[in-house]
């Protein structure tokens, strides 16, 4: 994950709120007729009429590079999810770390009259100019990840949940340290400067107090593999013993991992963050001792494209009585364990 990723921030009363939205976006474009059984992946939703085919939608998309996993699946999922639909043309900018490249990307979308613009901001306020004037120009924007400064800058804004994240994580540990009240509970954090980070750590500190529990034991890293590595090999060394380790992204969780088998440590259980398919695959087959991780959903995007054609072609989410798209929707955090990660495993990112 690369060091500018900023996302949304939440507060507690935001759990519940998370929950929802993410239930509503998922079942989005489906009807009244009853979803087929099957897992809270979010892959296998009914089909209603808003899925039948209309006039056709131009979506402009422009995200960062995809130097990350995570970002490489924002794309991919933006990219599969308009494939699936015969009336939608995706107009993908290439992937770029540059402010002024991506506004010169919303300005051609805006001149070339698309119909929508879904845009995950290198940064949300430097981007915020350029999407007012899309939103003015009579454009909608689909805002995903990396809020935008005003709330003019966009017609429908979709997040994941950074202090959600933070909470599920934290949920987890106490419910697997029960009756363990000097568990020592370590965190392998992202760069600390980022508002995303605090965010999480706050998330997780609140959940753990609420069951008598702290962070004995934490450091940062910086969202890759080698600073994962760097950081892991540190906190084990300062930290003899250790009941339940939290990381909070599995991109720099490839690193950790290394760290904890070069230093044949065993004796705790770890919990990933973001949902790789790697780490997934980990937890399904019991390898190691990463035994959970924490969503943040790789298909905002994808999301965001749906929004865009329903917006277009004046639909709604069927599931809800209101007639038009809400204008903001913050996805849930759930855990995924060995219990139940067949249902998220389609839809995780590559790290």
């Amino acid at each position: 994950m690369s060091a500018t990723r900023r996302r949304g921030r939440r507060r507690v009363s935001s759990t519940a709120v998370a929950l929802v939205g993410a239930a509503v976006l998922l079942a989005g474009c489906t009807g009244n007729t009853p979803a087929s059984s099957g897992g809270g992946g979010g892959g296998s939703n009914a089909a209603s009429a808003n899925d039948d085919t209309g006039k056709t939608v131009t979506i402009g998309f422009s995200a960062p590079a995809a130097d990350h996993g995570w970002m490489s699946g924002i794309t991919n999922a933006a990219k599969a999810q308009a494939d699936k639909y015969g009336d939608v043309k995706l107009v993908v900018a290439e992937g770029t770390n540059d402010v002024s490249t991506q506004i010169s990307q919303v300005e051609t979308f805006i001149n070339d009259k698309v119909d929508a613009i879904v845009l995950l901001p290198f940064d949300g306020a430097a981007m915020t100019p350029v999407a007012l004037k899309a939103m003015q120009a009579g454009i909608p924007v689909i805002n995903v990840d990396r809020e935008f400064s005003s709330p003019f800058a966009a017609r429908a804004t979709i997040l994941g949940d950074n202090y959600g994240m933070g909470v599920s994580a934290g949920t987890y540990v106490c419910s697997q340290l029960k009756g363990k009240p000097n568990a020592v509970v370590a965190e392998i954090a992202g760069i600390d400067s980022l508002p995303l980070t605090q965010d999480r750590s706050r998330g997780f500190a609140d959940a753990l107090g609420d069951c008598g529990l702290k962070v004995s034991n934490r450091v940062a890293a910086a969202f890759t593999v080698e600073s994962g590595e760097s950081a892991a090999s540190n906190l084990l060394q300062a930290a003899p013993h250790i009941d339940a380790l939290w990381n909070h992204d599995d991109d720099q969780g490839v690193g950790v991992l290394a760290a904890i088998s070069n230093a044949n440590r065993n004796e705790f259980f770890m919990v990933g963050g973001a949902g790789s398919a790697n780490a997934m695959r980990s937890i399904q087959a019991g390898d190691s001792v990463l035994k959970a991780t924490v969503i943040y959903p790789s298909t905002q995007a994808a999301d965001g494209v749906k929004m865009a054609r329903l917006l277009v072609q004046n639909k709604a989410l069927s599931d809800l009585v209101e007639n038009e798209v809400p204008r903001k929707i913050t996805l849930n955090a759930p855990v995924v364990t060995k219990d139940d990660v067949d249902q998220y495993l389609g839809t995780a990112f590559e790290s």
